[in-house]
This record gives structure tokens, sequence and C-alpha cells, in this order.
């Protein structure tokens, strides 16, 4: 008797109703098991979300339920007479200010790049130059620190005291100073180049999901690559090219050593972009003070933080809020 006779068969499937019945309490468990998974993980990061929030206000209350005298004998840093909200309120300008000048120079740049990659540059040079854009986002901050510092600000400063030559009647581009310029213009440069591959990835790969009917549709009418591009690849890209920039806008809000590298810090509310000494930034303002911060000092440091919080938060919410309104030109549709 060859081996093969000696095996035990093998149980048959089940057929029939019965099968039927395991095979459908089968899926029925997998699927139950895979949305309470994903359920779970929804959960946890509004979970995660609160916890956070919960912690930065039970940390900055001390500093917050302080009276400005005690707390600015206190805290070295917090000018004397300063209310919290008065220590809190030149960082939020910085740091918005720092942020919105990044976006400004980098979306333009970053559109144009995704538009090259997706819609004009041949295949051969397409593929590399995106992997080239991508490496910018794998450089650590320090690195852009370091670099913006020692290297940038002194090469920048000809073409800020072109811009004072020129448009120094403008109380934006007051004459800078003679030294290197470490100030929030420059600041700006360094930040558009650190966000300018998350929005270059994003908006090329948006661009390049606009169907292809589209496209072709412009141009049998006649159109032009250009205006192929601004009637049918611009608009369906519209809200992905909206939420690249909040990405962006988001690493800039938060972003800390190339910041506290570059710029000489300062409390005011200035729109002097060319002057050293007029603004400093929230996460940078925290970099700087905590090592030497007694505990008064770190809770009004972790209120500067809660005050960053509140700002992202809701930068996020306005962006979901246009994206919604512009869904009509969304992929999905």
């Amino acid at each position: 008797m060859s081996s093969t006779d000696q095996q035990p068969a093998r149980p048959a499937p089940p057929t029939g109703l019965r099968g039927l019945v395991e095979r459908r309490t089968s899926r029925d468990l997998a699927g139950r098991l895979f949305s309470a998974t994903a359920t779970g993980a929804g959960a946890l990061i509004l979970v995660t979300l609160a916890a956070v929030a919960v912690f930065l206000v039970v940390r900055a209350w001390p500093a917050m339920t302080t009276p400005a005298e005690e707390l600015a004998d206190a805290i070295s840093w917090i000018p004397e007479g300063s209310t919290l909200l008065g220590y809190v309120g030149p960082l939020v300008f910085g740091t918005l200010l720092a942020a919105v000048l990044a976006l400004a120079l980098a979306v333009p740049v970053a559109t144009g790049i995704a538009l090259f990659i997706s819609h004009y540059a041949p295949r051969r040079l397409a593929s590399p130059l995106g992997y080239v854009v991508d490496l910018l986002a794998a450089i650590p901050s320090v690195i852009y620190g370091l670099w913006g510092g020692l290297w940038l600000a002194p090469r920048l400063l000809p073409a800020w005291q072109w811009l004072a030559d020129n448009l120094g009647f403008i109380p934006l581009f007051r004459e800078p100073a003679s030294t290197p310029p470490r100030v929030i213009m420059t600041v700006g440069v360094v930040l558009a180049v650190m966000i300018l591959p998350i929005i270059t990835a994003v908006a090329r790969e948006v661009f390049l999901q606009t169907p292809r009917l589209h496209e072709e549709a412009a141009l049998a009418l006649g159109a032009t690559r250009w205006e192929m591009v601004r009637m049918a690849v611009i608009p369906f890209g519209r809200s992905g090219l909206i939420s690249a920039a909040m990405l962006g806008l988001g690493r800039a809000l938060g972003e800390t050593m190339a910041v506290f590298m570059i710029l000489s810090p300062g409390f005011t509310y200035s729109f002097e972009l060319l002057q050293a000494g007029q603004h400093q930034t929230i996460a940078a303002n925290i970099a700087n003070q905590f090592a030497e911060a007694n505990p008064l000092g770190v809770s009004a440091l972790i209120a500067t933080g809660l005050a960053l919080f509140v700002i992202t938060l809701a930068v996020n919410t306005a962006a979901r809020w246009v994206v919604a309104r512009r869904k009509d030109f969304s992929g999905a549709n």
C-alpha cells in the first residue's frame, strides 16, 4: 500500500445551508473586527489630542492665574509690569508673520515646480527632479539653521539692501543693519525652503490626478498647454493645493531650531521685515528660555505652547472649511 493511501482523508468543506452560514459568520466576524480596529484608531487620535490640550491647560494654569507683578518678578525675561497676554502677544505675532512670509514665498515656487514635473518636464527628467525635491524634506532643521545663519544670511544682505534703497519708503523695507541680516525676512526665506518639498509633493500628486479627458478636451478645443493647465489642471487641483499649503503652514508655525539659530529676537509688534531685534516665534522662544526657566517660567512657556496649539488647530479647521467649500473641484468628484 502506498504512503498516499495511508494518509487520512481530509474532511470535506461544509456545503449547503450550513456552509453558507459558517462563511457568512466568518465574514461578519472579520468585518466587526476591522470596524472595531478602525474606530479605535480614530478614537485614539481624539483622545491623544484631548490629552495634549488638557496637559497644556493644566501646566499653563499657574502662569495664567499669577498676577502680572508677581509674574514679572519671578520670570526674568518678562518685561516689568507686563501681563502674560502682553508677553504672549508679540510671540504670536512673530510666529504668524514668519509663517505667512514663508507661505507667500513657497507656494508660487512649489506650484511652478509641481506643474513643471507633472506636465512640462520630459519623463526622464521629471522623476529625478521630483526625487531631488523630496530629498529637501529629509534634511534636519538644525542643518537648515546652520545653512541659513552662516551661509545664506550674509549673501542675502545685498538683496535686502536693494529693497531698502528702492522700496525704503515702505515701512516693510526700512534700511537693514550692516551686519548679516538675522531678521524675520531671512527666516521667511529659510522656512520657505523647508516647506517647499511638502507643498510640491502634494501639489504634484494632485495635478497628476487630473482626468486625462479634461486635458485632451481643452487641447482639442485649441487651447495651448498653459491654457489647458489654467482651465483644467489648476481648477481640478485647487483644493489639494490649499491642503498642501496648510500642511506647509503647519510646519512653518512649529519650526524651532532653524528660527532659533537665525533670528535676532525681539518682542515688538513690528512689520519692519529687515530690522533685527524686532520679532520672535513661540517655538524658538521656548527653546531659548526653557533650560534656565524656574517652575513658574516653565508654566509661562507652556502657556505660549498652548497659544501655538490653538493657532494650529484654528489653521487646520479653516483649511478644512476652505477645502469643503471647493469640493466641486476635488479629485474625489
